[in-house]
């Protein structure tokens, strides 16, 4: 049985993930902590007040999804094998590792992201900087291990500083990241950030207008939001990304039940 202390840390750190996801929890706060977290919540609920809109269901524009769905199921390791030591682009020529992808093979939720960073250049895995963290904890917020699921990116290689993804680097990678997709055969893609919603889309539409709601992608579902690096710059979008993370954790609790 664990001691009160030990516990204690358990809970704490549970807390911990809520709170860096933007998640206000309801308790009682003793003290001036408590009242001066009541005012600012009501002062933004009245800065707030009939300013929101119903939403209008997005549409996307005919022939915005590719026109073939992505190949027949292969293995993982075969795909990999086939990508071996990639030389289809310049990325080659400036990377330490490529970065595959990780997780469970036959994941349920597989998270697309945009391209790896220094980290991610570095250990020859996806999402294990800060970003990466952050995905880790965004991930157990909606009652899952990290081992659970399928992490990749759009990019395999890192570009230089981590600029933008170009035209033919996505064309060279894109191949293999449809068969990934195909091998793996998730119920929900969701996808990180500003390229690895357009270019799974083929749309230029902003990932504002893309994010929050279920888009149907050759049969399985697609969720757009803002990508774990984003919210390091920006975390009062956090909560934003947990409305939409809560969307996936409920649509795969329905297929299960």
């Amino acid at each position: 049985m664990k001691d009160t202390k030990s516990l204690g840390g358990e809970v704490l750190e549970h807390l911990r993930y809520y709170r860096d996801l933007g998640v206000r929890l309801a308790a009682k706060v003793p003290g001036s902590v408590g009242r001066e977290v009541a005012a600012a919540s009501a002062a933004k609920r009245e800065a707030t007040a009939g300013s929101s809109k119903p939403r209008a269901p997005l549409t996307v524009p005919a022939g915005s999804l590719f026109d073939a769905p992505p190949a027949a199921a292969e293995d993982l390791e075969t795909i990999r094998a086939d990508l071996g030591e990639c030389r289809r682009c310049k990325l080659c020529r400036t990377r330490t590792n490529i970065v595959f992808g990780i997780g469970n093979a036959n994941a349920e939720l597989m998270f697309v992201g945009e391209a790896p960073g220094a980290d991610e250049d570095e250990q020859g895995l996806p999402f294990v900087g800060r970003a990466g963290q952050l995905l880790t904890k965004i991930i157990q917020a909606i009652d899952m291990q990290r081992e659970e699921v399928y992490i990749c990116n759009i990019l395999k290689c890192r570009p230089p500083q981590n600029r933008n993804p170009e035209s033919d680097e996505i064309a060279s990678c894109q191949p293999f990241l449809f068969r990934q997709i195909a091998a793996v055969r998730p119920q929900v893609i969701c996808a990180l950030g500003t390229f690895g919603a357009q270019t799974l889309l083929r749309t230029k539409a902003p990932i504002s207008k893309l994010r929050g709601q279920f888009i149907d992608f050759h049969g399985t579902k697609l969720m757009a939001t803002f990508h774990p690096a984003y919210l390091l710059r920006n975390p009062n979008e956090k909560r934003r990304v947990w409305e939409d993370v809560q969307k996936i954790r409920d649509y795969l609790r329905s297929l299960r039940a």
